[in-house]
C-alpha cells in the first residue's frame, strides 16, 4: 500500500458570544482509515466523535472528510483564526439576522391574551426563513443569517411579484408562511411598528396572482376574543403553538437575554440533540451537552421517510416530557436534521422535565 499523509484541519467560528473550533482529521487505523472530529468552545475541553463507524479505504475516508470541511464551511467556519464568516461555495453570509423570540410559561398566556397591546399568530412547524428578493433573484437566509435555499414553488411565485422585498416567514415543505416585513425597494421598514409593517406585507402579498398557492400571510388575531379562539383552536388541533408580538415594536434582529416584544409557547416540545450512536432497526441514539460532556437521552426512531443521520449530526426531536433523573424523552418524533444549529448550542437546559 502506497504511503498516505493523514490529513487534519482546524476551522473557527466567531459570532457574537460563540467561540468554537471544530477539528476534522484522517487517521489511519491498520491497513484502512477513520474520520475523526472533534467541537466545542476555544480553549475547552473539546468534545470528539467519528464519521466512520469501522476503518475504510483512503478514497471513501476523503469523501467523508471533504464533505464534513464543506458543511462546516457552509455554516460560516473559516480556517482563518478570527473564526469571521465568509463568502464561499454553498452558503455565504448575508449580513442579516432575523428576529428570534423567546419561550413563555402557560401561567403568563391569560395576561397576553387580554393584553390589547399584543397580537397573536400560529407558532409553525417549520423553518425560520428570511427571503431576500431583488429584481429576478430570490434567495434565502436562516436563522444565522446565512444565505440558504429556498422551495422552488416559493421562489416561482415570490418571484412573479414585482419589485425588491424582504420577508419573513417559516418555511414547511413547499410552502412559505409569511409574518414580517423587513425591507421594501430599498425602504428599511425594521423601526416601524409592528402593526404597520404587517399592513405592508398584506399589500404586498394582494398583489400575488390568485392562482399562488405556497406563499400564504399568517393569520393574525388582535382582540382578546379573537386571540382566545384562536389560542383554544390551536390547542384543540395539537398545533405547535402560539407567538405574541407587540403592535408598536420595532424589529430587532437577535434575541433578548429575556422578554422581549415577540414571545412564543408551544403546546409540544421540541429540541435539537447530536446523533450519538446509530442503532439497529432504524434508531439512533441522541445525547445533549451537560457542562461540557455529552449525556445520552434516549433513542428515537427515524421514520423510513428520512435517511438515517450520521453520528454527530444535528436533528430536531419532538417529545412530551423528558425524564429529570435519566434524561430520557418521553414519547420521542424524529422531525429531520437542522443544518442551523451547531452541536454546542444542543444543551441539557433546552428539556422541558416532566412535572413532578
Amino acid at each position: 500500500m502506497n504511503a498516505v499523509i493523514p490529513e487534519r484541519i482546524k476551522l473557527y467560528y466567531r459570532e457574537g458570544s460563540s467561540d468554537k473550533v471544530y477539528q476534522a482529521a484522517i487517521e489511519p487505523a491498520d491497513d484502512m482509515f477513520v474520520v475523526n472530529f472533534a467541537y466545542g468552545r476555544r480553549g475547552s475541553t473539546l468534545t470528539t466523535g467519528t464519521k466512520t463507524s469501522s476503518p475504510v479505504d483512503y478514497d471513501t475516508a476523503k469523501k467523508i472528510h471533504t464533505k464534513l470541511v464543506s458543511e462546516k464551511k457552509a455554516k460560516g467556519y473559516t480556517e482563518g483564526e478570527n473564526g469571521t464568516p465568509y463568502q464561499h461555495a454553498g452558503k455565504q453570509a448575508s449580513g442579516i439576522l432575523p428576529q428570534l423570540l423567546n419561550p413563555i410559561e402557560e401561567s403568563e398566556v391569560g395576561a397576553l391574551l387580554r393584553d390589547d397591546n399584543y397580537c397573536a399568530q400560529e407558532k409553525m412547524d417549520g423553518r425560520h426563513l428570511l427571503v431576500r428578493k431583488q429584481d429576478e433573484n430570490v434567495e434565502g437566509i436562516n436563522k444565522k443569517g446565512l444565505v440558504v435555499g429556498v422551495p422552488q414553488t416559493v421562489a416561482n411565485e415570490l418571484r412573479d411579484l414585482s419589485g425588491s422585498f424582504l420577508p419573513d416567514g417559516e418555511s414547511i415543505g413547499d410552502d412559505y408562511h409569511v409574518f414580517d416585513l423587513l425591507e421594501m425597494d430599498g425602504e428599511n421598514l425594521r423601526p416601524l411598528p409592528y402593526r404597520e409593517r404587517l399592513i405592508r406585507l398584506a399589500g404586498l402579498l394582494l398583489l400575488a396572482d390568485a392562482a399562488a398557492k405556497h406563499v400564504r400571510l399568517v393569520q393574525t388575531a388582535f382582540t382578546t376574543k379573537q386571540k382566545t379562539e384562536l389560542w383554544e383552536r390551536l390547542r384543540r388541533e395539537n398545533r405547535e403553538g402560539v407567538v405574541f408580538k407587540r403592535h408598536e415594536a420595532p424589529y430587532v434582529p437577535g434575541k433578548p437575554n429575556s422578554g422581549g416584544t415577540q414571545l412564543k409557547f408551544k403546546f409540544v416540545a421540541t429540541v435539537s440533540v447530536v446523533v450519538a450512536k446509530i442503532n439497529t432497526r432504524r434508531s439512533v441514539e441522541v445525547s445533549l451537552l451537560k457542562g461540557r460532556s455529552l449525556v445520552s437521552c434516549g433513542n428515537v426512531t427515524i421514520p423510513a421517510n428520512h435517511k438515517i443521520p450520521p453520528v454527530g449530526m444535528v436533528v430536531e426531536v419532538r417529545y412530551l416530557y423528558a425524564y429529570r433523573d435519566s434524561l430520557a424523552l418521553y414519547q420521542p418524533v424524529y422531525l429531520g436534521p437542522r443544518d442551523d444549529v451547531e452541536p454546542g448550542e444542543c444543551l441539557v437546559s433546552q428539556l422541558k422535565f416532566k412535572m413532578e
